[in-house]
């Protein structure tokens, strides 16, 4: 049996408190919709793949909010490799993608307009809202 380091207990018990919904990013996003005006969304849509973070069903319109790490973004954030269980992150961060790239797919054959939204585009108040105007229609 093999004991596990402090470091990695505690690096065990940070990742176990990540969530998967209503992550910073996304009320990031939602906040800025608000701010526009763009009322009337749903959250985590059920009955459309991949559970869009934010769907605006008269519209047909996707919101879909990435962390750069989780969902392997082509920037500084998303490139970082992981330095312990890279056996296990590295294939993980790749199924994430495909999945992505499935959802995506899927989503847009069925006719909806999708948007992702990257963490590290958050950083750019002004540019995130002019890029989910845009979107939206204004």
């Amino acid at each position: 049996m093999r004991l596990q380091s402090s470091s990695s207990v505690t690096r065990s018990e940070n990742m176990r408190r990540i969530r998967s919904k209503n992550t910073k990013p996304e009320l990031i996003v939602r906040g800025a919709l608000r701010e526009l005006g763009f009322l009337g969304y749903r959250i985590h849509y059920k009955k459309l793949p991949g559970r869009p973070d934010v769907v605006y069903l008269g519209k047909r319109k996707v919101i879909l909010v990435h962390g750069c790490f989780w969902h392997g973004h082509n920037c500084k954030l998303g490139t970082r490799q992981p330095l312990s269980n890279r056996e296990y992150w590295v294939p993980k961060i790749e199924c994430n993608r495909q999945r992505d790239a499935r959802h995506l797919a899927e989503l847009t054959q069925l006719g909806w307009s999708v948007l992702i939204v990257w963490e590290c585009e958050l950083r750019d108040r002004p540019a995130l809202c002019k890029r989910l105007a845009g979107f939206m229609g204004h």
